[in-house]
């Protein structure tokens, strides 16, 4: 075990294994009566869990092997699955691709997890109504394909395309494009969850409005599994645009950057991206991805920021005033220069900012912040992290999604303690400036210890009761968003 390893090891958050005693005899009525609900060959157990499904994609998780890894094909199993769990009281985690980056899909060792890698049949494409209904392992790249010869559109896109529908609806997962269509809450009309004693529930429908009762759809996006498991999603998709122009501005300061969007946001220009990156991350995305964008020298020298914006529409022409309109703005802004990239430069170039957090990963760095903030506030809040940062020891690059004030902070610094205690101060900053610990990523395990010591302690009881309505014993997605802890398998005198 290397040193680095060693530290992130010691630095897992939450309480210990706790499902261990008692357990160990009821194993072999456990995965039997898997079995019987999903099929023989879809429980996995012991030394045959691969690796891939000890983790998500977070930082700071440790990867768990647990009890059983359940693939069930239907919502008929996934019911069936959490009957057996709830009656066994045994904790369930769900699992999209498994690409989140907060730590939500990692398994808890006394626990199943339920992963949908046979959930990823596309149900219906509905042209008129312009819905489409998904089971929840099916990926964005595979939604897209499919709406692709209908010139239809899912337009939400978190950055990877492998991403599933249901790890979408867990976490409201936003990405580059939402400066313009909006987050995945924004899009989703109705959802089929299973509930932890294994009842069915539906919400919502092919309808764009409902003035009744509670809105349980919203409600439950968001919820990163610890209040139902979703098995069907209603989205709403739109018509693709034929038309794309991709403009590169370098400026001298990134806080000019953020003095330009606000007046780009109102320009009525309306970019489909409208994203930053720091020098640092603009070099090691283009160095990773062999993309040679032609900019002079001269113009790299004094530049410490680069704006990216993409404009679509159906008209080339009006695309190409908007771009027009956009160059002049930009260069009365202050920007070093303009550049409209070739389409496949352009594409190329999207890609590769929405490969970041990957280049950051294989650079070796430590954790990532992606707090969200009002725009007007970006320039004083990445101001004070950089102060933070020389603190505390850190080396941190910046990129993000500027048009909506989410801004991702990639984080040197190996050392737990001093590590914590930036990220702590960074997200105090967040809050102080009007914003919130996570813009897309969620809570999950890795930001669970700062969202239960920041957020408002009336919004955690009333967060709290909620949880306790729709899971009163609290095996769904135990040590996560909300802290809960599970309060083990029934047995003589145990307690939920």
């Amino acid at each position: 075990m290397s040193g680095r390893e060693g530290t992130r090891a010691a630095s897992k958050v939450g309480p210990p294994d706790r499902f261990e005693v008692g357990m160990d005899h009821r194993m072999p009525e456990l995965l039997e009566q898997l079995r019987k609900a999903v099929g023989e060959s879809h429980v996995v157990s012991g030394d045959a869990v691969g690796d891939d499904y000890t983790h998500d994609e977070a930082l700071t998780s440790v990867p768990v092997t647990p009890l059983a890894v359940v693939l069930p094909g239907s919502t008929d199993e996934v019911s069936e699955v959490l009957k057996v769990a709830s009656q066994h009281g045994v904790p369930v985690v769900a699992r999209g691709s498994g690409t989140g980056l907060s730590g939500a899909a990692v398994p808890v060792a006394d626990g199943i997890l339920l992963a949908f890698d046979r959930m990823r049949r596309i149900r219906e494409i509905d042209t008129e109504n312009q819905v489409a209904v998904v089971e929840p392992g099916v990926t964005l790249e595979q939604l897209n394909a499919e709406l692709a010869p209908l010139d239809l559109i899912y337009p939400v896109s978190p950055g990877e395309p492998s991403a599933s529908l249901g790890g979408n609806v867990a976490t409201n997962a936003g990405g580059m494009r939402a400066v313009r269509y909006g987050v995945t809450r924004h899009h989703v009309l109705g959802l089929e969850v299973v509930l932890a004693d294994g009842r069915v529930l539906r919400t919502g429908g092919k309808f764009v409005k409902c003035s009744t009762g509670y809105d349980l759809t919203q409600l439950l996006i968001g919820s990163e599994g610890t209040l139902a498991v979703t098995t069907e999603v209603t989205v709403k998709v739109q018509p693709r645009f034929s038309v794309s122009s991709t403009v590169l501005a370098p400026f001298g300061t990134l806080a000019e950057i953020a003095h330009a969007v606000p007046h780009i946001v109102r320009s009525g220009i309306d970019p489909s991206i409208l994203e930053y990156l720091d020098v640092v991350v603009m070099g090691s995305i283009t160095q990773a991805s062999g993309l040679e964008l032609g900019i002079p020298e001269e113009v790299k020298a004094g530049t410490l920021a680069y704006l990216i914006v993409v404009l679509e529409g159906m008209d080339a022409d009006r695309v190409d005033e908007d771009v027009e309109r956009l160059g002049t703005l930009l260069d009365e802004l202050g920007a070093r220069d303009v550049y409209v990239l070739p389409a496949a430069s352009g594409a190329q170039l999207v890609v590769a900012r929405e490969r970041a957090f990957y280049a950051g990963k294989a650079a070796g760095c430590d954790d990532l912040v992606d707090a969200v903030i009002p725009r007007a506030a970006i320039p004083d809040y990445l101001a004070q992290v950089a102060v933070l940062a020389e603190e505390h020891g850190a080396f941190v690059t910046g990129c993000g999604h500027i048009g909506d004030g989410n801004v991702h902070v990639t984080v040197f610094q190996p050392d737990d303690e001093r590590r914590h205690a930036f990220m702590r101060a960074g997200f105090e900053l967040a809050l102080a400036a009007g914003g919130a610990i996570s813009g897309e990523h969620g809570v999950g395990t890795a930001k669970l210890p700062y969202f239960l010591e920041m957020q408002d302690p009336v919004s955690l009881e009333l967060m709290r009761s909620i949880k306790q309505a729709f899971d009163p014993a609290g095996i769904l997605g135990p040590d996560r968003l909300l802290g809960t802890v599970h309060a083990g398998p029934t047995r003589a005198g145990a307690t939920s």
